[in-house]
């Protein structure tokens, strides 16, 4: 236990002691804030005096008395999670007691302490109550900042260099000038583009995005520009071009250093003089088009090696963003993933995984070469071949191995597999693996009760609350699923 005191930030925690008997709450306390220095620990004699700081107060943990006067223990249990559902509630009981505090974990408690209280036990529920609730808070967080996010079809991300480029896009979307966005393969430029014109003053105007280099070279000058009749073999019709379909709103032209010489000149004159001249015709019209350009090339590379047109560059880089791969945001992975498996289960018309802890620890560790891209297609496969409700190591492994449908690649070259080790120590591994996913799917069909649970399972209550006690799991969270 002596790292307790390093695992949770204890001046943002607050817990709440409830007995009747104020010396022995007010001295649970002190024997708490021994070990939890800086936690906000508040004794109190009666469930009335606890609500009442509930209803003004953002509130971790609670630790009640089950036999108390006016409101007993069981009563307060139900009444403080309807204020404050993600609190973790611990019962107090004497020994003749315990099927109460059994009920009582039904109903919601987190976990349940035998009187005379054993000090490290104690500190131990406290340490996993606390953690419950920090974790329980971070998953709200993350469902809101998402639920925004996703409503406003925004960039997700949080860290420091996505809240900066969150208010750089913001601010240059309220400028007409041209924009180039640059960044590695991945990183998301065309929703930074979309962005950019959704955010401006033409939003309900034609926005086009073209990928330059998914168009001959012959024909993108004639897609872009357009051309009259009889201006090339085939072309039996005037055909206005893209130029023409995005007047009076934007124009996104993605991977712009692979534009021929000769669709830079006519693009520079677009830029410069507002004209658009078709192939074929010796007459120009004008266009109003905010043009948006994005590219992972060295521009100022390209313009030494006389590929790119250096008045070009100049005109295109009015304003400039420049997304930040995926390496230089670590942070935002969980986000990312959690979105990722939300859009994809709904893609799919699946109910949303649950992502196990280990999973996400690989992938924020992960390098993911072709960024954001690259996870997104990840977590489809993942998705894909998701067999239950949570997404483990085993789906990873089975994943990356392809499951003989071939695409094993480089993300899955990191996957921990280690060395094999003496038969009884790997025996013992499978056998917690198959305890982990065995209590979780026995829990999953009996909705949390513990007494069907060990009448499935064929133990008894008593070693089922052990097995409980040693994978640190509550039947309560499956009781609302």
């Amino acid at each position: 236990m002596n790292d307790v005191k390093s695992s949770v930030r204890m001046p943002e925690y607050r817990a709440v002691i409830v007995d009747d008997e104020g010396d022995f709450a007010r001295g649970l306390a002190r024997l708490i804030g021994g070990r939890f220095p800086g936690l906000d620990l508040i004794p109190v004699q009666s469930g009335k005096e606890a609500l009442r700081i509930l209803s003004e107060k953002a509130v971790h943990l609670m630790i009640t008395d089950l036999r108390m006067p006016e409101m007993t223990g069981m009563q307060l249990l139900k009444k403080a999670l309807g204020v404050q559902p993600g609190l973790s509630m611990v019962v107090l009981t004497a020994y003749g007691t315990i099927e109460n505090a059994v009920e009582a974990l039904r109903i919601g408690a987190y976990d349940f302490l035998t009187k005379p209280i054993e000090p490290e036990q104690l500190f131990r529920v406290v340490e996993k109550g606390l953690e419950r609730s920090r974790l329980l808070e971070e998953n709200n967080q993350l469902r809101e900042i998402l639920a925004k996010q996703e409503a406003g079809g925004e960039l997700v991300g949080e860290s420091a260099a996505m809240r900066q480029l969150k208010r750089t896009v913001a601010a240059v979307a309220q400028s007409g000038y041209t924009v180039l966005v640059r960044g590695e393969s991945g990183t998301g430029k065309e929703l930074v583009a979309r962005l950019i014109h959704r955010l401006g003053s033409r939003a309900a105007k034609p926005f086009l995005s073209v990928n330059c280099p998914s168009i001959p070279e012959n024909l993108l000058e004639s897609e872009l520009f357009g051309y009259v009749k009889g201006a090339f073999t085939g072309a039996d019709r005037d055909h206005k071009g893209l130029f023409a379909a995005a007047n009076k709103g934007s124009m996104h032209l993605d991977e712009i250093g692979d534009i021929s010489p000769a669709v830079q000149t006519k693009l520079l004159r677009v830029l410069q003089d507002g004209e658009v001249r078709p192939v074929g015709s010796n007459k120009s019209f004008q266009v109003d088009v905010r043009l948006i350009a994005s590219t992972n090339q060295d521009l100022e590379a390209a313009i030494r090696a006389k590929t790119f047109r250096e008045d070009l560059y100049y005109r295109l880089n009015v304003l400039s963003i420049t997304l930040p791969p995926l390496r230089e945001r670590v942070e935002d992975i969980p986000l990312l993933v959690a979105h990722f498996f939300r859009v994809a289960s709904r893609e799919m018309g699946l109910v949303e995984k649950e992502i196990a802890p280990e999973v996400m620890h690989w992938m924020a560790a992960h390098p993911w070469p072709g960024n954001v891209r690259e996870l997104q297609n990840f977590v489809r496969r993942l998705t894909v071949f998701a067999s239950a409700e949570r997404v483990d190591m085993d789906l990873v492994r089975l994943v990356c191995q392809g499951a003989g449908l071939g695409f094993l690649e480089e993300p899955c070259s990191s996957v921990p597999r280690g060395p094999l080790g003496a038969y009884k120590s790997a025996k013992a591994e499978v056998v917690s693996a198959f305890t982990q996913h065995y209590i979780r799917d026995l829990l999953a069909q009996t909705r949390g009760n513990v007494s069907e649970a060990a009448r499935v399972s064929g133990l008894s209550r008593v070693a089922l609350q052990k097995i409980l006690s040693r994978m640190g799991q509550s039947a309560s969270i499956y009781r609302d699923r």
